[in-house]
């Protein structure tokens, strides 16, 4: 059973917002490769797409992530990822994941800041066994002392896995916001081994409400699906998140070697403004989001001015990050740490400028769909995209989020880059950061 922490991909989060109806009442059955929502009396959001493939994927999500953690819980989350396979009320550990691979299937369990989600990858004619134990590990949760006290090993071995860019990623969003979206998607080291069944049971009991649940497949029957869904007997209100404050600050964690690996972000836009979640995610185009081709030469303005600034290898991606109330847009840097100063000022600099072209926009706005068309191309990537539209109630076709980029017009664009222009930075570095500029040379 595979536990992946997430980071809200820019797809996801673009289209996640929705560009067309909310959920409505049920569609009629039948319909082949048309999406199909209903919202059922408990607002439990049930979203599929038929297709009549031979794999279904299936999941249960909930609204609930790290930001929904106590100060003195954080880590929760990271528990239930890697203890998602454990016993529940229904089933062993062992029973779950012995009856699910004997069907040729995967189960897994997925976090990010928003949001939890259990998902189930299997043959069609296996959807009972599938959708069984599903039910067990996302409704059923018992948490066992003892199982709980085993999952410390893989806990510690998550932590020690986590890449440097995914590290600064997290610093940055602890630095931007402290609390809530601030949270990390990571166990705090002081917590590993002091988060008990009680506090997982509590975080479940509080968040994994029917108000915050989607069910979601593809290669099901819609109906089939609705059914599921009302079996599950989910119930309960959770409280509404308290809104994350954007705060210009930075968290630096020094270490030995010749890498620095540099998170510098301001803020973005929430997905509550669709128009500015678009405008800015266009705009990560314009900056830069690698090369187009394998082993190209950069292209857009912002990666030609960090690519002048260096001589050493490095890898570098704008970065924008939208959110359910906030988000940060910057950029990412990984390189020679006596050089990584000189790219990280000419970068900040060169974001200030604030000013974009008609054919920035206009080639930004097409890579961006044809990135859009192709992970929607995949059983998986509508998948993924789905479960994150129904997190949010609101759910739109991919035709509805193309004819949303081509009405983003270059003012719109330029409104979001003077946005960052005049923002304020946030720094999030791990690795040896002799040469990176504090938060105050930046601002």
């Amino acid at each position: 059973m595979a536990c992946t922490a997430s980071k809200t991909p820019l797809l996801r989060a673009i289209a996640a917002r929705g560009f067309a109806a909310q959920a409505s009442p049920k569609a009629a059955s039948g319909k082949v490769n048309e999406l199909q929502v209903t919202t059922l009396p408990n607002q439990v959001v049930v979203a599929s797409i038929d297709g009549n493939s031979p794999l279904s994927h299936i999941s249960i999500a909930y609204r609930a992530g790290s930001r929904n953690e106590s100060y003195e819980k954080q880590g929760t989350t990271h528990v239930l990822r890697v203890g998602a396979s454990l016993s529940n009320a229904n089933s062993t550990g062992f029973g779950v994941r012995v009856n699910v691979k004997a069907t040729g299937g995967d189960l897994s369990v997925s976090s990010d800041r928003e949001s939890v989600a259990y998902n189930v990858e299997l043959k069609r004619d296996e959807l009972a066994t599938g959708l069984k134990y599903l039910q067990d590990v996302a409704t059923q949760q018992s948490f066992r002392p003892w199982e709980i006290r085993d999952v410390t090993y893989r806990l510690k071995d998550d932590l020690a896995r986590v890449p440097a860019v995914a590290r600064a990623i997290d610093l940055l969003h602890q630095a931007a916001f402290y609390r809530g979206l601030g949270n990390s998607v990571f166990c705090a080291k002081r917590n590993v081994g002091n988060i008990s069944p009680e506090d997982l049971q509590s975080f479940v009991a509080n968040n994994f409400t029917a108000d915050r649940a989607a069910i979601v497949g593809v290669g099901i029957d819609h109906d089939l699906l609705v059914g599921y869904a009302k079996s599950l007997q989910l119930e309960g209100k959770s409280s509404p998140n308290t809104p994350s404050k954007y705060n210009a600050s930075q968290l630096r964690v020094d270490k030995s070697g010749e890498l620095a690996t540099v998170a510098v972000a301001t803020q973005g836009a929430s997905l509550a403004n669709q128009k500015e979640a678009l405008a800015f995610a266009i705009l990560r185009n314009v900056a830069g989001s690698g090369p187009v081709v394998p082993f190209g030469s950069p292209s857009a303005a912002l990666e030609k001015v960090v690519d002048a600034a260096l001589q050493n290898p490095y890898e570098f991606n704008a970065f924008n990050a939208s959110y359910s109330d906030n988000g940060l847009f910057g950029f990412i840097l990984q390189a020679n740490a006596r050089e990584v100063g000189k790219a990280i000022d000419a970068a900040v600099k060169a974001l200030k400028s604030g000013s974009v072209s008609q054919g920035d926009v206009d080639r930004a706005k097409a890579q961006l769909k044809v990135n859009i068309l192709e992970e929607l191309q995949s059983s998986s990537g509508r998948f993924s995209d789905l479960v994150a539209q129904a997190l949010r109630g609101e759910i739109s076709g991919k035709s509805e989020l193309i004819a949303a980029i081509d009405a983003i017009s270059v003012a719109d664009v330029n409104a979001a880059a003077k946005k960052v222009a005049s923002g304020k930075w946030s720094i999030g570095a791990v690795g040896n950061l002799a040469n990176v500029p504090h938060v105050n040379d930046l601002n």
